[in-house]
């Protein structure tokens, strides 16, 4: 069976701008949606050590254009938060964007809460869309992307190659798709989310967030892809978004 764990998700947003406020809204609304989580450890030098005062200190970092890493700081239960900068060059509509993603233990509690933290998270940095898949399935999603020394990415298990994430022409497309999947309102009306005569599937595990968007769930467990149903789940994603990826436009 695939190592499943842990629990990778990132979301893709707008580029940060002066005063930005949504680093300290991201890691609160990830606390708020996993009760007991206290993101007020950093990595220093490899070592683990608590920040004062976090919010002030985020918000400076943030004034450098800067997300950094934030932690539970314990190594037996790691929840790890932490942004990026993309550059135009290698961001879709020549558009640069900021990249936030979290690394979670993928335990009962943390299944049961998935959908909230991926909502808290992508809310929070106001992204465009985003993602959470469990990390053996992350890899082969991966390779859908990933070129070869040939030229065109080679991807297993069937499932379709997708383009670069320059070669998207929006950033409101998401590059690919996951176990949970977020897409801002924007996002979903990019790849004709939801139409109800084709979307039953979908729909039957998708809901509302607060500003618009969606919550897609794509299996009831985790996405496994040595689990054929899983596997099967995922390439009728694909057909029916043809625009994910860039497949959509020659």
């Amino acid at each position: 069976m695939t190592t499943q764990g842990p629990l990778l998700l990132k979301v893709y947003a707008p580029a940060f701008v002066q005063d930005d406020q949504r680093t300290i809204a991201t890691v609160n609304a990830l606390e708020r949606a996993l009760p007991g989580l206290r993101l007020e450890w950093r990595v220093n030098k490899r070592r683990v050590e608590a920040i004062p005062q976090r919010d002030t200190w985020l918000a400076e970092e943030t004034t450098r254009g800067e997300f950094p890493m934030v932690c539970n700081g314990d190594e037996h239960y790691p929840v790890m938060l932490s942004g990026q900068s993309e550059s135009a060059y290698v961001s879709p509509g020549g558009q640069p964007q900021l990249r936030v993603h979290a690394k979670l233990p993928l335990d009962a509690a943390v299944i049961s809460a998935a959908a909230n933290v991926l909502e808290a998270v992508a809310e929070g940095a106001h992204a465009f869309w985003g993602q959470a898949t469990p990390d053996g399935a992350a890899l082969d999603i991966a390779y859908q992307t990933a070129p070869t020394l040939e030229g065109p990415p080679s991807p297993r298990r069937g499932l379709p190659a997708l383009k670069l994430f320059e070669h998207i022409r929006a950033p409101e497309i998401p590059y690919y798709l996951g176990w949970l999947n977020y897409w801002s309102e924007a996002s979903a009306r990019a790849i004709g989310f939801p139409d109800p005569a084709r979307d039953t599937e979908w729909l039957s595990r998708a809901r509302r967030t607060a500003t618009g968007g969606w919550i897609v769930q794509l299996t009831e467990a985790p996405l496994d892809l040595d689990d054929p149903a899983h596997l099967a789940a995922l390439k009728r994603a694909y057909e029916r978004f043809p625009e994910i990826g860039g497949r959509g436009v020659p």
